[in-house]
């Protein structure tokens, strides 16, 4: 079962062998990533300026621009560090010292457990945390680096509090929140600028500009406990 931190990171395939991306994907898709395919690296880089993944899961033999050309590209041109796991039938400790050496954070080499890739992309995941805060499922996106929030690719446009919500939200989806809860994920060293109730106030806006967006209440009350975000 994926960690509950994990859910919505979104995941870039870059493969041409369409066997090997729909396996991986569905192995993902079960997982709770969010999945976006390309088939060879001119695809690959479009979907990196375009989607701005989570973590990039590259072939090395694409056609066209090859999977080392791409991590180049990511580390050197793009200026990106979103980890990347390559995934290639070349096996000598020559290529995988070269793939290191371009920036790549993992290699697994074909033919590959789906299980074990999965458990590797929640390693790097973990290891490499601060390098990607954004989250995205259920037609939400946050962006706290850019201070971006989107459904279904429209922005919202939220206070500053009602940012801060949100992503506390997305980064605890399903899960009871009390109020006390909220305002400690908010203020550091139990520092509170606002009462429990007037919390209150704060989600309500929040969920009115939700629905402006979307008929789906999605962030829901729970009488007596707190409040809860549906993400499924």
């Amino acid at each position: 079962m994926l960690h509950k931190n994990l859910i919505g990171k979104s995941v870039l395939i870059v493969e041409d062998d369409p066997k090997i991306r729909n396996l991986v994907k569905i192995y993902l898709t079960r997982e709770g990533y969010e999945v976006i395919e390309a088939t060879n690296g001119l695809e690959a880089k479009e979907k990196i300026e375009e989607m701005d993944p989570c973590i990039l899961i590259l072939d090395l033999m694409l056609p066209g621009i090859s999977g080392e050309e791409i991590c180049r590209w990511v580390r050197e041109e793009y200026k990106s560090m979103m980890p990347i796991i390559m995934l290639t039938a070349k096996v000598s400790e020559k290529d995988r010292i070269k793939g290191f050496k371009l920036g790549a954070d993992d290699y697994v080499v074909k033919p590959f457990s789906p299980g074990e890739l999965m458990v590797r992309i929640e390693a790097v995941l973990r290891r490499t945390a601060s390098r990607c805060g954004k989250l995205s499922f259920i037609g939400f996106t946050i962006k706290p680096a850019k201070g971006e929030a989107l459904i279904n690719g429209e922005q919202l446009e939220l206070t500053h509090f009602e940012f801060k919500l949100l992503h506390i939200f997305m980064q605890h989806p399903d899960q009871i929140l009390s109020r006390e809860q909220i305002l400690s994920f908010i203020y550091e060293n139990n520092e509170k600028a606002v009462s429990d109730r007037t919390i209150d106030v704060h989600i309500k806006n929040l969920r009115e500009k939700i629905k402006d967006k979307t008929p789906k209440d999605y962030i829901q009350t729970v009488r007596g406990m707190g409040y809860k975000f549906v993400a499924l």
